[in-house]
């Protein structure tokens, strides 16, 4: 670790640049120090998300033209100011525009430590913090999905940041492009870039499951038919529509693909099984899809030789989750909210799954009565996101609509055996 004269500092090159410390006595430290009234370089779809342990790492992204600002490193340095490390940032296309994605992906940092970071040394200095390295606070984050950008979904964007979480998950249906417009990904990404600031303008990272919104055409389409979300997010779904966030080893999140770009069967389930096994003794596994296995406001039952909504996630996919005792599934697409009763085989129980969402961040249906649907123990027709509190052995789960009222409040217990057949 070399500590830098500015002019040397200046006249670096990028590659250069590459896993450099600065240290604090160094004049370019005073780049957390010096208030800049009016920043130069300010990018409105600045978002931070994750590609693996979010325990020590952190991805800083945003899109925008080159040429912006001059440099694009990533300055950053754990609070209070000591070293500062640079990251120099990748580039690649943002479809249908020349607009690119830049990303720095920052590894080895430690966790549960808030960090400053400025892009350059002409944006504002913003903030982030890694997750701690064991659940032994309590862990509590957001969720929803079927977000758009109406009033809406800036209203629940608001109040999700008010719940000071530590990341946010979207189940599907981010702004509603459908592959094809760019205003609408780029509108999505400058509401969330606004709003959803936490505590001591904290960025609050968010992480992203796929829609049929996302996709041109829907479903049963290839990757460059949702060339929006994978432009942002291939850096979790490297090359299919699913993959595993695990925190530490205290939470994991399993995010499907409900046959946007990946088929249900086959290889997609053959994975579930593998990565549900993996995992059966980890204390928190959540599953993240967008089309619900039980909805609150579509027909379970095909017609036409049509499959009912979630027929394939009952076939292939639950199954898997009594088998191997998964808690709670995050579902969406329905545009309501909805929580059904513990279930295994369709039927109440008390050591069975636990389905909520179903997806009204944004966008709103009147759902179907518990008394129409067995499955379901309550519906509303709210805008809402759900609020999660991971405390001990006990999962705290609560719907808040868009004015911050408590909508619905349960629990789920630990992982128990029970009638859940574990091999």
């Amino acid at each position: 670790m070399a500590t830098w004269s500015r002019r040397a500092f200046l006249g670096a090159s990028v590659a250069g640049l590459a896993g450099r410390v600065l240290h604090a006595a160094d004049p370019i430290a005073d780049l957390f120090t010096k208030v800049t009234d009016e920043p130069a370089f300010q990018p409105s779809t600045l978002f931070l998300t994750w590609q693996r342990d979010p325990t020590t790492t952190m991805t800083i992204q945003w899109v925008g033209a080159v040429g912006e600002t001059a440099d694009t490193n990533i300055y950053y340095s754990a609070m209070p100011l000591g070293e500062v490390a640079v990251q120099p940032t990748t580039t690649k296309p943002y479809p249908k525009t020349e607009l690119k994605v830049f990303r720095a992906e920052l590894t080895g940092l430690s966790p549960g430590t808030d960090y400053q970071f400025r892009i350059g040394k002409s944006s504002p200095s913003y903030r982030f913090r890694t997750m701690p390295a064991k659940a032994t606070d309590a862990i509590h984050f957001v969720s929803g999905g079927d977000c758009g950008v109406n009033p809406h979904a800036v209203a629940n964007n608001i109040q999700a940041a008010r719940q000071d979480p530590m990341f946010a998950i979207i189940g599907g249906d981010l702004g509603y492009d459908n592959g094809r417009s760019v205003e609408v990904s780029l509108a999505f990404l400058r509401n969330y870039s606004k709003h959803m600031v936490g505590r001591h303008g904290r960025l609050i990272p968010l992480i992203a499951a796929i829609g049929n919104h996302e996709v041109d055409g829907g479903y049963n389409k290839p990757r460059d038919k949702a060339p929006f979300f994978y432009a942002l997010f291939d850096g979790l779904f490297r090359e299919t529509g699913y993959a595993t966030l695990d925190f530490g080893d205290y939470l994991s999140l399993v995010l499907l693909d409900t046959g946007h770009t990946t088929p249900i069967a086959g290889e997609q389930t053959a994975w579930l099984e593998a990565t549900l096994k993996a995992r059966v003794d980890h204390p928190n596994v959540f599953v993240v899809n967008h089309v619900p296995a039980y909805p609150s406001y579509r027909k379970m039952t095909g017609v036409a030789g049509k499959e009912g909504t979630g027929e394939g996630n009952r076939r292939h996919w639950v199954p898997l989750f009594e088998k191997y005792r998964v808690p709670v599934v995050l579902e969406h697409h329905d545009h309501t909210f909805k929580r059904t009763k513990p279930l295994l085989g369709g039927l109440a129980h008390d050591n069975g799954v636990l389905y909520l969402g179903d997806g009204s961040w944004g966008r709103l249906r009147t759902p179907q009565s518990p008394e129409a649907l067995p499955h379901l123990a309550v519906t509303s027709r709210d805008y809402h996101l759900s609020l999660h509190r991971i405390q001990g052995e006990e999962r705290f789960h609560l719907a808040l609509d868009e004015l911050g009222r408590v909508m619905d409040v349960c629990r789920t217990g630990q992982r128990r055996r029970g009638l859940v057949a574990v091999p």
